[in-house]
C-alpha cells in the first residue's frame, strides 16, 4: 500500500477548524448507519473537494477510520492541491481492471486516513462509475471503515454524481455563498 504525505497548502484558522468540527459532529449525530457520505456542488469552484477532504481529515483526527475516495474522474484537483509528488494509481485504474484495490489505496501521514485518488482521466468516466465494481467496492469499504467519504463532480455539469448517489446514505452539497464556502447536509435515505 503506497504512502503519501498530505501537505496542506495552508493551516486552517480557528474558525475553519471549528466549522469542520461542527460539521463532523452533526454527521456523527445522524447515527452510526450514516457511513457513506458523498459530496457534490452545483457548479465548479464551490469548494466541495476542500470541504470533503477537510471533513475526512477531521473525522480521522477524532479517531475514526476514514477512507476518502476521489470520484471526480474528469477534473480532480486533489493531487495538485495537496502536493502529492509521486505518480500514483487511482480509482480509474481499479475500475478499469488495470490494478487491484490494494494497489490504488494509499495510507497518509494523517492517522486513520486512507485515500484513493482519481487516477488518470478516462475516456468514459460515467461508464466506469456505473459498473458494478464501484458499488461492490463501496459496500465492502462500508464494512471496513467508520466513514467512506466520496468526492464527486458537480451535479449541474455531468451525470456522474447521479450515477453514484445510490451508493451513499447522505449527500453534502457544497455551495458558495457571498464569497464563502458552506455545506448543506441533505439526507438521501428513504
Amino acid at each position: 500500500m503506497p504512502t503519501v504525505n498530505i501537505e496542506r497548502l495552508r493551516k486552517l484558522d480557528y474558525r475553519c477548524n471549528e466549522a469542520y468540527k461542527t460539521l463532523r459532529t452533526n454527521i456523527q449525530l445522524c447515527g452510526s448507519d450514516m457511513k457513506v457520505i458523498m459530496f457534490t456542488s452545483s457548479t465548479p469552484n464551490e469548494g466541495k473537494s476542500s470541504v470533503s477532504f477537510n471533513l475526512a481529515v477531521s473525522l480521522a483526527e477524532s479517531g475514526k477510520k476514514v477512507i476518502f475516495i476521489d470520484a471526480d474522474l474528469r477534473k480532480s484537483v486533489l493531487v495538485g492541491r495537496y502536493k502529492i509528488n509521486k505518480a500514483i494509481k487511482g480509482l480509474t485504474h481499479f475500475l478499469s481492471g488495470m490494478n487491484k484495490f490494494e494497489e490504488v489505496i494509499c495510507t497518509t501521514n494523517v492517522d486513520n486516513l486512507y485515500v484513493v485518488f482519481s487516477g488518470i482521466v478516462p475516456p468514459n468516466p460515467s461508464e466506469l462509475l456505473a459498473n458494478n465494481s464501484f458499488d461492490a467496492l463501496v459496500k465492502a469499504l462500508r464494512d471496513t471503515y467508520d466513514y467512506v467519504i466520496i468526492d464527486t463532480p458537480p451535479i449541474g455539469i455531468v451525470r456522474d454524481t447521479e450515477i453514484l448517489a445510490g451508493t451513499a446514505e447522505a449527500v453534502i452539497l457544497s455551495v458558495k455563498q457571498s464569497g464563502e464556502k458552506a455545506a448543506v447536509l441533505n439526507d438521501v435515505t428513504d
